[in-house]
């Protein structure tokens, strides 16, 4: 008996001390950004309340993306987000999602009058991301030959509204936050859907992930994700 009641003890004085998963995102309003010093957003408040009800303990950083990203990949039990999955990414990293599902959009300044149809004719013009995004592997992926690198969403959209590139590519939904909010940005070109999550490390616990993804899941299921969408501006996911 005593060394069962010793076992219990460790192991309760283990998760006592458990230590806090990190969690890391980017400035890429509106599903993460900092709000007078806080880091707010659509994807920030989805796994604030996952992390809550599963009485997770987390830390939360903003960092540049492409830091954020290859933090997850090489630090244990640290998730990015909101993380694009794609092929290429697949087996990096542990996935809890979605957050959301998004079409992705290359966008002009409004005015500018590039017009590409198709994604041959898109790869003439100057395309803008941000570094280690998705869609960059993307351009890339389809040979795209003149490709913009920025350190964040901001700075890509101010080099568009500059003429320092033609386009810029982005999700559809912060393509129409960016509307709303007074942007000279046009659509130019649909492109095909996404899921977004967060991307954990290998090493995260398998546990973790399962109650961290049926935390998001019932989230979904009761509608308070798409009330969240609606809080920020965003069209549910339907």
């Amino acid at each position: 008996m005593r060394h069962i009641l010793f076992a219990l003890v460790a192991c309760l004085a283990g998760a006592a001390h458990a230590e806090p998963l990190k969690l890391v995102t980017e400035e890429y309003p509106p599903y993460n950004f900092t709000s007078n010093s806080v880091i707010t957003g659509a994807s920030v408040e989805q796994v604030r309340r996952m992390m809550e009800a599963i009485d997770a303990p987390f830390t939360l950083e903003m960092l540049p993306w492409a830091r954020a990203l290859a933090l997850a990949e090489s630090d244990p039990e640290t998730c990015v987000f909101t993380t694009g999955h794609d092929d290429e990414r697949d087996k990096r990293f542990k996935w809890v999602e979605p957050l959301l599902i998004d079409r992705m959009v290359m966008v002009r300044k409004a005015g500018s009058g590039i017009d590409p149809k198709t994604i041959e004719a898109a790869k003439r013009f100057t395309v803008g991301t941000q570094r280690d995004d998705f869609s960059y592997s993307f351009l890339t992926v389809n040979d795209f030959p003149k490709i913009d690198l920025a350190a964040d969403l901001d700075a890509t959209l101010k080099k568009l509204v500059n003429n320092r590139i033609d386009l810029m590519m982005t999700s559809e939904k912060t393509f129409e936050a960016m509307k709303a909010a007074g942007k000279p940005v046009e659509p130019a070109l649909l492109l095909g859907g996404k899921r977004y999550g967060l991307a954990c490390n290998l090493a995260t616990p398998d546990d973790l992930i399962a109650r961290m993804q049926g935390a998001l899941d019932k989230l979904v299921a009761d509608g308070t994700q798409d009330r969240i969408f609606l809080d920020y501006g965003l069209r549910p996911d339907k």
